[in-house]
């Protein structure tokens, strides 16, 4: 089995799950921009992937049998090295969506407390003072 072949058959079989995720979803999970965070994502993903690659291949850490891999190079990563992370960027945020509690997108201010911390000096609300009753 080559590479390829075994990299096709992962990167096909996350494609198909992400899409029955993505159409099993209620509309409610479903992102208001479907692609552009993915592709952001995918983007980030295979850059990563050409650099830490090429050094660890350079490094000396793994090599490739050469009959196993169809020969195309990002400097002296295989091509089919890029399959798994645009495999993750395809999957893994629809997965998430999935599993999330609530299985919403969040509010953009959802992380910002509604009562924010006392500024020094100030006692909290059902806190007396010392000596006070």
């Amino acid at each position: 089995m080559t590479y390829a072949l075994l990299c096709a058959a992962f990167l096909a079989a996350a494609l198909v799950i992400a899409v029955l995720l993505r159409l099993t979803a209620p509309a409610s999970a479903r992102p208001s921009r479907p692609f552009a965070p993915q592709a952001l994502a995918a983007g980030a993903l295979i850059v990563l992937t050409a650099v830490f690659d090429n050094a660890m291949i350079a490094a000396g850490l793994f090599a490739y049998d050469d009959a196993r891999i169809s020969g195309l190079r990002v400097g002296a990563a295989p091509i089919e090295d890029f399959a798994y992370p645009l495999a993750a960027a395809v999957l893994l945020p629809e997965l998430w969506r999935r599993i999330r509690p609530g299985g919403r997108e969040r509010p953009r201010d959802a992380g910002r407390s509604a009562h924010p911390a006392p500024s020094v000096g100030e006692q909290p609300v059902g806190r007396r003072a010392e000596g006070e009753r």
